[in-house]
């Protein structure tokens, strides 16, 4: 029995991912259209899960954009009409993709240039910075002042030896 039940776990996890929140009461009956309603859907932002698209989304919302997608295929829009329909109507947010523009454009260049800023600073931090000089020996003068100043300090503490 315990074999049987983790052999239908399998199947279930093997077909779970392949799953999609599409109902099959919102497929056109015509292969064209919605195939290109998927192409859509795929690229378009579901706004209350924010990191799927509509096409996998549960979300009522997403439901409701799939649905509208398909309604302006249906009234013979083209892809990019349906696309610039649904930014002007949610915003640019509902892109997957952000789009290349000059309002944009700090989201596109932002993290590559302070990825070389920061990097940069790093290697002019690395260059300045000066290694130690390395540890001159004493003289003969300096080591017998030493010795004075230790051989004093034990007189003056005897008991506190090294």
């Amino acid at each position: 029995m315990r074999r049987v039940w983790t052999a239908v776990l399998l199947l279930w996890l093997a077909f779970a991912g392949a799953a999609t929140a599409v109902r099959p009461e919102e497929v056109l009956p015509n292969p064209g259209l919605e195939a290109r309603a998927r192409d859509i859907s795929a690229h378009l932002r579901c706004l209350v899960c924010q990191n799927q698209s509509i096409d996998d989304s549960d979300a009522d919302l997403a439901r409701d954009l799939r649905i509208l997608v398909r309604e302006r295929l249906t009234a013979g829009d083209s892809d990019d009409q349906v696309r610039t329909y649904v930014v002007d109507r949610y915003g640019e947010f509902v892109l997957l993709q952000p789009i290349f523009a000059l309002h944009t454009l700090v989201l596109w260049i932002a993290a590559p240039l302070l990825l070389i800023v920061g990097a940069l600073a790093l290697f002019l931090a690395a260059r300045r910075r000066r290694p130690l000089a390395p540890a001159e020996s004493m003289s003969a003068e300096e080591e017998a002042a030493l010795a004075s100043l230790s051989d004093s300090a034990d007189s003056a503490h005897p008991g506190l030896g090294r």
